[in-house]
């Protein structure tokens, strides 16, 4: 997600989870990008609501999320919500749910 609904977005993912949703990318300038790093393959194949762009690779085709070094300044990305352990995401499910929500105008906003 991009722009201030990405990072909205950011927001409500921290309060939903008690301030640990797993880890999440921004970028600070261009798009102003909001990367949420969800388990590889989670996203293919599902329908996601508007806004939302999912990075899959397939056949003939690759994607890339830009991940920032976890010390040191690599600008313009930064960890929003740095990895705390190996093999923790964002929870899928949890992160569609949000997102439905932000664009439904049903969440209460940060």
């Amino acid at each position: 997600m991009d722009g201030d609904e990405g990072r909205r977005l950011a927001d409500w993912m921290e309060a939903l989870t008690g301030g640990d949703p797993g880890p999440v990318v921004i970028e600070a300038n261009g798009r102003r990008g909001v990367y949420f790093l969800v388990p590889p393959g989670t996203t293919a194949h599902k329908s996601w609501p508007r806004g939302v762009t999912r990075f899959n690779a397939g056949p003939a085709h690759v994607s890339y999320v830009p991940v920032p070094a976890l010390t040191g300044r690599t600008w313009p990305l930064a960890w929003r919500f740095p990895p705390t352990c190996p093999g923790r995401f964002v929870h899928p499910l949890l992160l569609r749910s949000a997102v439905s929500e932000l664009f439904a105008g049903q969440a209460s906003r940060p």
